[in-house]
């Protein structure tokens, strides 16, 4: 591909809104049908893990490669604050992403139910609220951002969101295992598994717990990421 080829056009708002809002449907809707997938084929919960895991990453590296050139690709409005406070994103713009990112991964989980021949609805009733789960999804949150914000910062004038895309998609892929929270690190996937009582749930009552801590992550990540790149 030569350099013509990799300049892009500037993208409209409305081009930028579509993107994350489809990119985010998708996701949840891989991290949910993935869940009852792996579900209904083993009664091994490490393999169900493992499925589940492998399915979210997997989607989550080609969302990002598909339209991260669009819309830089958030999927979580935990990455877009954090985008606006270091400058990157206007206040407007960050509020509406936020919004579409949410109905999108709401959407998400209710096309997952249905393919499942599920109810469009079925309230979670898995119940994550430890200490502990909570402190973990501040962890896995931190760690979200410092590899986004981190792989573009470092990544020069070349192409960031295709380092993105596989760097995310192997740090979800092994924050499933390293986090006890199995790693939400992003509000509007928190909102949307409440959704979906599978393997991937999490009951209404845990939710607000868990964007608690990932919101607070977002200050941490953005000053972490100021100290470790200052000049960029």
């Amino acid at each position: 591909m030569n350099e013509a080829d990799d300049r892009l056009e500037p993208v409209n708002l409305s081009s930028k809104l579509t993107a994350e809002f489809v990119g985010t449907a998708f996701l949840l809707a891989a991290v949910v049908g993935s869940g009852i997938m792996a579900e209904r084929l083993s009664d091994d919960a490490g393999l169900q893990l493992l499925q589940n895991a492998f399915a979210t990453a997997a989607v989550l590296t080609a969302l990002i490669l598909a339209l991260g050139p669009v819309s830089g690709a958030h999927f979580n409005p935990a990455v877009t604050l954090a985008d606006r406070l270091l400058g990157g994103i206007d206040s407007s713009t960050a509020m509406l992403y936020a919004v579409v990112q949410t109905v999108g991964g709401i959407v998400g989980v209710m096309v997952a139910n249905m393919m499942f021949d599920l109810s469009v609805v079925n309230w979670s009733t898995t119940d994550r609220s430890s200490g502990n789960l909570v402190f973990a999804e501040g962890v896995a949150t931190v760690g979200l951002l410092l590899v986004i914000f981190g792989v573009v910062r470092a990544g020069g004038a070349g192409h960031p969101s295709r380092l993105a895309a596989f760097s995310v998609g192997g740090y979800i892929a092994g924050a499933y295992y390293f986090t006890s929270s199995t790693s939400f690190a992003n509000p509007a996937v928190t909102v949307s598994r409440v959704f979906s009582d599978t393997f991937a749930g999490i009951e209404p009552a845990s939710a607000p717990g868990f964007i608690v801590a990932q919101l607070v992550a977002v200050g941490v990540g953005v000053v972490l990421i100021r100290v470790i790149y200052p000049n960029r």
